[in-house]
């Protein structure tokens, strides 16, 4: 099935465009959208491996010219380095502000190739093309770009909106179990703050590898981000609640080795460990972190604190995240299942909580 949506914000109105089978045709896709523009994907060494050739043929197909920027998987790719090898990249390839650069991978390429494409003359068209769940549900949608600092992750960035969004699921046929748990917490988390008939039709599917399923549930959780981003492009209200688990995930992912725990991983480690604590203050429904425990481990998602960790730390890391509004810590908490809130905490009682 065929799903289109229309982004409508202020900085620019574009479309997102979900259909299984769309990378048999991206090419000629690209080529109508763009044409006589010159093309740089993108992408990672692993999808290189796997879809390199189908790539070529594809961009090929677009009558365009072309190139492919390959950078190393994972997230240590965010990283100024990286940037520096991409913009030189660009300027061998004498791109114009006229021309147009692909994301072609998950989160970090959408994150770096967004940057790229927002800072390259200040300003070049980009194109979304998700390949794994987080990018189809969340990052591919909205505009958030970034690059991380050995202080933390995601501390430079910008608010870039694509110009077209391609969303395939039938890439997520070839996600391993990992990479697929690791792009449910996303979908939990919409469900958590948005959709409490999302959360509950989860917990009753029994399989998520069904193609109509995966449609449906891509397409639930892009309408929610469309009617938050609509709302607040820039992350200063409603759009906060997209971030639920993220300031204690993004917290683990940095302070662990690389590896250690997925973005979908620490994010519910994060969902339920702020849970529990807003329960126990008396600031969300009774049992809701238990129910939440549940769906977790339904998806094959970790819930709990490493042991060993360093509360103290990670509540220092934790405090640099990007929700930090002067003294106060901007927690995003449920009321209960399905209806997310934007709680403001001195920075003293989070490292309280946490510690």
């Amino acid at each position: 099935m065929k799903y289109n949506l229309t982004i409508n914000i202020n900085s620019r109105k574009y479309p997102v465009i979900m259909e299984s089978g769309l990378f048999s045709i991206i090419g000629k896709t690209l080529g109508e959208h763009f044409p006589g523009k010159k093309i740089a994907l993108i992408t990672d060494d692993y999808l290189m491996d796997v879809y390199g050739e189908t790539l070529k043929t594809q961009l090929t197909k677009s009558q365009n010219e072309w190139e492919i920027i390959t950078l190393l998987a994972g997230d240590s790719s965010k990283s100024f380095d990286s940037l520096t090898y991409i913009y030189k990249k660009l300027i061998d390839f004498q791109l114009t502000r006229n021309d147009v650069i692909v994301s072609f991978g998950g989160g970090v390429i959408g994150d770096i190739a967004g940057f790229v494409a927002s800072t390259f003359l200040r300003g070049v068209d980009f194109v979304q093309i998700p390949t794994t769940l987080i990018g189809q549900v969340d990052s591919s949608i909205g505009g958030k770009t970034a690059v991380n600092m050995p202080e933390g992750k995601n501390l430079i960035g910008t608010f870039y909106q694509p110009s077209y969004v391609y969303i395939d699921p039938d890439f997520i046929k070839t996600l391993s179990d990992y990479h697929m748990a690791n792009g449910m917490a996303e979908v939990i988390k919409y469900a958590c703050v948005a959709d409490a008939d999302l959360f509950s039709d989860l917990i009753r599917m029994s399989t998520l590898r069904d193609t109509n399923l995966i449609e449906s549930i891509i397409y639930r959780c892009c309408l929610i981000k469309k009617n938050i981003i609509e709302q607040d492009e820039k992350d200063q209200g409603i759009r906060m609640l997209s971030n639920f688990g993220h300031t204690i995930g993004h917290a683990l992912e940095h302070l662990f080795d690389y590896g250690t725990y997925g973005h979908g991983q620490a994010v519910a480690i994060g969902m339920y460990t702020i849970t529990v604590h807003s329960e126990a203050m008396g600031l969300t429904a009774i049992n809701t972190s238990s129910t939440l425990k549940e769906i977790l481990q339904e998806y094959g998602l970790p819930f709990a604190l490493p042991k060993n960790i360093n509360r103290k730390l990670l509540a220092e890391t934790a405090m640099r995240d990007k929700k930090r509004r002067g003294n106060k810590m901007n927690l995003i908490l449920l009321e209960k299942i399905g209806k997310g809130f934007i709680y403001p905490l001195e920075k003293s009682e989070f490292r309280a909580l946490i510690e």
